[in-house]
């Protein structure tokens, strides 16, 4: 079920990880981003879009984790964009021959049988430094940041007020750092998104974020200091304490809680070889 957020923006929620896919209006279709991740859910969302009179007219991933590079044949056959990072990786991921089992393993088995995983990853990357979507609508911004995973991108959409903000300012997922690797500083690069996120705060009246619920503009502040104090409570290596994890989060998302942990062990590691602390 569609429902409208902001004129012309539009969300369709997941039930099992609350998922926000959304549906910008243009003048002859509509920007898909980030479209769900059940094959049920997008023969839905593409009936709901049957039923508007709006066709696909492209698709935007705002990052490569599995849960935001889905499609289905439904929603027909419109280029679906990305960062260059973005794309990148999940090209990497599509180049091994066995890469559709790795993606099948790690599927969440209440949903694994009715996740399509065919066109799972088809992302076009846009130009390095690209900061619009290319397509027939209002402008949409693309603010790539570093933080939550490579070529991780926020959307803009100015004369609507909206930020999609990718996995980025929920309220039920506490900040998941993009720890790969021991080249990069996970924290710093965290604590840069959300700068550039407050950046536009001023013309932003919802913020969509990619799990949980939406927010109007107070909320997105107070959101901005819930994110920020959790980083830099990993940052000082303790478990953050937050709403989102632990007795006061939400049910259904315990899990949370062993990431939180799980994040801090291996900053601790990392300082202890040489890597950098963050």
């Amino acid at each position: 079920m569609l429902s409208q957020v902001a004129e012309g923006v539009l969300t369709h929620q997941s039930q099992l990880l609350e998922n926000n896919t959304v549906v910008v209006q243009g003048r002859s279709g509509v920007l898909l981003i980030d479209p769900g991740i059940t094959g049920s859910e997008m023969v839905c969302l593409a009936n709901d879009l049957r039923e508007l009179g709006q066709p696909v007219a492209a698709g935007f991933a705002t990052h490569p984790d599995w849960d935001h590079v889905l499609w289905h044949p439904e929603l027909g056959e419109a280029p679906r964009y990305g960062t260059a990072r973005c794309a990148a990786f999940v090209g990497i991921v599509r180049s091994h021959a066995d890469w559709k089992a790795r993606a099948a393993e790690g599927l969440p088995p209440e949903i694994a049988e009715d996740t399509p995983l065919d066109l799972y990853g088809l992302i076009t990357g846009l130009p390095e430094g690209a900061t619009q979507i290319p397509w027939d609508g209002p402008e949409v911004r693309i603010i790539e940041h570093p933080g939550h995973a490579p070529g991780h991108a926020a959307l803009f959409i100015e004369e609507r007020g909206v930020l999609v903000a990718g996995d980025m300012l929920s309220d039920v997922l506490a900040p998941v750092l993009d720890d790969l690797t021991d080249a990069n500083d996970p924290i710093e690069e965290y604590l840069v998104g959300l700068r550039l996120l407050e950046a536009v705060a001023d013309g932003v009246d919802v913020v969509v974020p990619g799990h949980g619920s939406a927010c109007g503009a107070d909320e997105f502040r107070a959101r901005i200091e819930l994110d920020r104090a959790y980083v830099l409570a990993l940052r000082e290596g303790r478990v953050p304490s937050d709403p989102r994890v632990g007795p006061t989060a939400k049910s259904g998302w315990e899990w949370v809680d062993p990431i939180s942990e799980e994040r801090v062990r291996r900053l601790a590691e990392r300082s202890e070889r040489g890597g950098t602390p963050g």
